[in-house]
């Protein structure tokens, strides 16, 4: 069919919300070795435009609600052109090209036993972070 397959795009959603939390300094591997995982319990994704082969696309992740031991991210992969410019961050803006797909995961702060942690507990330096990239306070009760 000449499009990207629609199994992709939850793969580049994971790629986004690793490259996020590797910008912010904390790499998703040193958050592993520091005893804590991040399991998806839910996840969202609005197919809106397909992807083609051979398209230039952006994988567009925030952190839309946390609390000490969830964390919800919204995604968006969007399709660019060849010459179009990729800035690092948007701080609000509507990020550039074409809105193909949109959707988001949940996620739960656990142990290496699969037992729920607070994150300003195990790993406060992230949860500062995080705090201030979303701002301030805690949002919602995802």
């Amino acid at each position: 069919m000449a499009v990207v397959f629609h199994a992709n795009y939850v793969n580049w959603f994971e790629i986004g919300r690793t490259e996020l939390v590797r910008h912010l300094g904390m790499p998703y591997g040193e958050i592993e070795k520091r005893g804590l995982l991040l399991p998806v319990v839910d996840l969202t994704c609005k197919y809106i435009l397909p992807a083609r082969y051979d398209d230039r696309i952006i994988v567009c992740t925030s952190v839309q609600q946390y609390s000490t031991v969830r964390i919800a991210f919204r995604s968006e992969v969007r399709r660019i052109a060849d010459d179009e410019i990729i800035p690092a961050e948007w701080n609000g803006a509507e990020p550039p090209g074409e809105l193909l797909v949109k959707g988001g995961t949940r996620h739960v702060w656990v142990s290496t036993d699969w037992r729920p942690k607070r994150l300003d507990k195990a790993l406060p330096e992230l949860y500062d972070i995080i705090q201030k990239v979303a701002g301030g306070d805690e949002k919602g009760d995802c």
